[in-house]
């Protein structure tokens, strides 16, 4: 990754630290590179850095005693990691699984530097506490969907999403499951009924979306 020293003005609330508080976090900070597909944080693990990423895409998933996965949350580029936030402010081990959907870089600041720059600087103490607050509020909106809201639109919404600019969706049932916060059986039935449809036609490892149209209109509640 190009320009590491600077990777402060990577975080708009970093950004505006003094210029003491950004030489103490680029002097003390570390930058650290973690494969694909590697597992960066899981329970029982207590964080020693507060990371924030600069490049790549981390998943955030938990599993329920009963074996069950559900996504909570991705960090991307330009953020860092709410359960790290309140790992660190709490003393306490992580809940859930950190890991690294593509090759990631991040810096990781130090347990003390994080605790000393939370207890003595304004700004940096508003900057996670605004993060944080944001990606409560993105949890709320999860719990909400899994409580809450049909998994057929959760689905088309989720197909949609994965999709990005193209028709085809690298995935399988059960990391559909997962990002769903279901059972695998049931993510099976409601793509087959959506094959039904004429919407999308399956193959092993991949979905292709034939008609986003009808799963767009079904992921804003028009059908």
């Amino acid at each position: 990754m190009n320009n590491i020293s600077e990777w402060i003005e990577r975080f708009p609330g970093l950004s505006r630290l003094d210029h003491p508080t950004k030489e103490l976090l680029l002097k003390q900070s570390q930058i650290v590179t973690v494969a694909k597909g590697a597992t960066i944080f899981g329970p029982g693990n207590s964080p020693e850095n507060m990371l924030f990423l600069l490049d790549g895409t981390v998943r955030v998933q938990q599993t329920s005693d009963t074996g069950h996965e559900i996504v909570l949350y991705r960090i991307e580029a330009g953020q860092s990691c709410v359960l790290t936030t309140a790992c660190l402010l709490s003393y306490d081990d992580y809940s859930a699984t950190g890991i690294a959907e593509t090759a990631v870089d991040a810096a990781a600041v130090p347990r003390a530097v994080f605790d000393a720059l939370v207890a003595q600087s304004k700004p940096f103490r508003d900057f996670v506490f605004a993060a944080f607050s944001k990606r409560i509020t993105d949890l709320f909106l999860v719990i909400d969907e899994v409580a809450f809201q049909r998994l057929d639109v959760r689905l088309a919404d989720k197909l949609i999403k994965l999709s990005s600019n193209t028709d085809r969706v690298a995935t399988t049932h059960q990391k559909l499951s997962f990002e769903l916060g279901t059972a695998r059986e049931v993510i099976s039935r409601q793509l087959q009924e959506f094959q039904r449809r004429g919407w999308i036609e399956q193959a092993r490892g991949s979905v292709t979306l034939i008609d986003k149209s009808q799963l767009q209109k079904l992921a804003n509640h028009n059908t």
